[in-house]
């Protein structure tokens, strides 16, 4: 199991960047917000998903992350420099916290949920959970947990959507 930092301190793609952190209590959610946003990059990220194309990463986007209180997912609002959202990526998560330098951090557990803005939803890394209970990264309550908490998501969204989906945009220019 990796732990994953909001602040992608080593992540060498991105040459430039300035990143702001808050703890939130407001209705619909508590818990903390970060944004990641990128100044400058060594080449954009793009990813695939059946027959689409979407640049995620590139000078000027903005990753917009929130950790829910008790929860055991991280959302990431990825936005371009017209601050379009590209895409809704979910990080399902064993436990969360924070550095001593404020820095929220999530254990993941694998597997990961996509929204695209035009509705699609895509399970990413079902192999990868397999491994790791394979291998023993992860034990068979984690794994279990994975899947209940990918689940449960997948059922929110079917039902009329995941709630934080809606309300992340309102934190987008939190710092400036």
């Amino acid at each position: 199991m990796k732990r994953k930092y909001s602040d992608r301190a080593n992540w060498r793609r991105v040459l430039d960047k300035r990143f702001h952190v808050s703890f939130v209590e407001e209705p619909g959610f508590t818990g903390y917000v970060s944004l990641f946003h990128i100044l400058q990059v060594r080449d954009p990220l793009w990813k695939h998903y059946d027959e689409k194309v979407v640049c995620v990463a590139d000078a000027g986007y903005k990753w917009l992350q929130h950790f829910p209180k008790n929860a055991n997912y991280a959302l990431t609002s990825m936005y371009d420099n017209k601050d379009n959202v590209v895409q809704w990526y979910i990080d399902i998560c064993n436990v969360q916290g924070v550095t001593d330098h404020g820095v929220p951090w999530f254990d993941d557990l694998y597997l990961d949920l996509v929204v695209l803005p035009t509705g699609e939803l895509y399970l990413l890394d079902e192999e990868e959970l397999n491994e790791a209970l394979a291998n023993g990264s992860v034990t068979q309550r984690e794994y279990d947990l994975a899947w209940a908490e990918a689940n449960r998501l997948i059922g929110e969204y079917q039902n009329g959507g995941i709630k934080l989906l809606n309300i992340a945009d309102r934190d987008l220019h939190r710092w400036e």
